[in-house]
């Protein structure tokens, strides 16, 4: 009895063998039957990222692939260029090109869906066809825009409020809208800002008035539904808000324009953001947020980070950190 397990292996081998030298011969008539190299497909990136958060359901979904110069100088315009590109071959990552991301995210509490910020719609930063994606991209994430019941918006530039209107109509016509007070005020206000601003402005009201009616206005602290609260992030516009998500004692920041670059706004949070309207107040925000993702070990969906725009943020040093993009700790 002993004997058989070795003739068992000895004879299993030698089949396998046979089987394995049968495949030259296999694979050699398979290829003279082929006579055309397959087509190409093109360059494809997901569009749309689900996962649970207690029992909320969060779906990410991508509002542009666009790439852009920079970062430099959109970030560190205080710093030195070559110290901005060195930061950046040092990461692997090419110098003189980015591709940010442009994501909104929907929050399925089970009793209502809420959109946290409307992308770029047709007149934001990303025009189509580089951007405006939302709205095709709806259905095929599982969504249709008259179930939308709350619009939150982080702020109001147009990347993040051009998706409001589609067609000269609002295209979430059952949701309410929500902003903070003071944001709202400082873009709404007409004859009130100069050069790029007013151009912010002014898509601000092209897209806000049509539902100005059923916006309601917070401010930091606030509950928007229970398990999502509003948390102050300003300096880079005067009222931009995060916000942290909760169910069933798990917790997510959906911290907005908080970081528009993986690796250089994490590593260096005081280089100037162009877009941030108070520099040195979007500066401090950035420690500060970054310090409590951090601390408090929360997975993050960051409005410009890549798709899916989601990850942790571990501190190198004191107010220095890293993006560590998501991969499954969120599957489970």
């Amino acid at each position: 009895m002993k004997r058989l397990a070795p003739e068992f292996d000895r004879r299993q081998l030698l089949s396998t063998g046979v089987c394995l030298a049968a495949v030259p011969i296999l694979t050699t008539g398979l290829a003279k039957k082929a006579s055309a190299a397959a087509a190409m497909l093109g360059s494809w990136q997901p569009k749309y990222y689900r996962f649970k958060l207690g029992t909320f359901e969060l779906t990410t979904i991508s509002d542009s692939e666009v790439f852009i110069d920079g970062p430099f100088p959109i970030i560190g315009a205080n710093a030195r260029e070559s110290d901005v590109q060195r930061l950046m071959h040092d990461n692997l990552l090419p110098e003189t090109k980015y591709q940010p991301g442009f994501t909104p995210t929907i929050v399925n509490t089970g009793k209502e869906l809420i959109l946290m910020d409307a992308g770029n719609g047709a007149n934001g930063f990303v025009p189509r066809p580089n951007g405006g994606w939302l709205a095709a991209q709806l259905g095929p994430a599982g969504f249709r825009p008259e179930d939308i019941d709350i619009v939150l918006l982080s702020h109001g530039h147009p990347d993040h409020i051009g998706g409001i209107i589609e067609g000269g109509k609002p295209l979430f016509p059952n949701a309410r809208y929500v902003i903070n007070q003071v944001e709202h005020d400082f873009w709404s206000s007409e004859g009130k800002l100069s050069d790029d601003l007013e151009k912010f402005a002014r898509v601000y009201r092209e897209n806000s008035k049509p539902v100005v009616d059923r916006f309601k206005f917070i401010k930091p602290g606030d509950d928007i539904v229970t398990g999502i609260r509003a948390v102050e992030a300003y300096g880079h516009t005067p009222g931009h808000l995060a916000f942290v998500i909760e169910s069933q004692g798990k917790s997510l920041l959906w911290w907005g324009d908080c970081a528009h670059h993986q690796v250089a706004s994490l590593a260096e949070p005081g280089w100037h953001c162009v877009f941030d309207a108070d520099k040195p107040l979007a500066a401090a925000t950035r420690r500060r947020i970054y310090d409590m993702a951090a601390t408090d070990r929360l997975p993050v969906i960051g409005y410009h980070m890549p798709f899916p725009s989601i990850g942790y943020v571990e501190r190198i040093t004191p107010g220095r950190y890293r993006w560590l993009q998501h991969t499954y700790q969120l599957n489970l």
